[in-house]
């Protein structure tokens, strides 16, 4: 690695690196988006309830059991998981049925638990 001037800037061989690197960089609202999404996956809660869904659609009450948590708090994170588009849900009845958004959701889940793994 090139070695800094004292005044901060970049050596001239790193300039065209620096360049590409920011030419590369996301819009600021995109990197916030992303920031807000790995939020949502910063509750171990959520995590559950992802995890439950990784078998089945499930309802509420189904969910509320695994997790042996409320249905007041399992809607609520819910809420917060349809929000940010990882779970979906359908109506038959009286019942309201979550499932995974999409596959995108288990490849993060899958991914993370990988890394955390080695």
């Amino acid at each position: 690695m090139a070695e800094w001037a004292s005044t901060g800037e970049a050596a001239a061989g790193d300039r065209d690196l620096l360049d590409r690197v920011r030419a590369d960089m996301p819009d600021e609202e995109c990197l916030y988006d992303l920031a807000e999404l790995f939020k949502v996956f910063g509750d171990s809660t959520r995590i559950r309830i992802l995890y439950a869904l990784f078998e089945s659609e499930l309802c509420v009450c189904d969910i509320a059991e695994v997790l042996n948590m409320t249905q007041s708090a399992i809607s609520h994170q819910l809420r917060v998981l349809k929000q940010a588009r990882l779970v979906r849900n359908r109506r038959e009845g009286k019942q309201i049925y979550y499932s995974l958004a999409d596959d995108h959701v288990r490849t993060i889940i899958g991914q993370g638990m990988e890394h955390i793994d080695e």
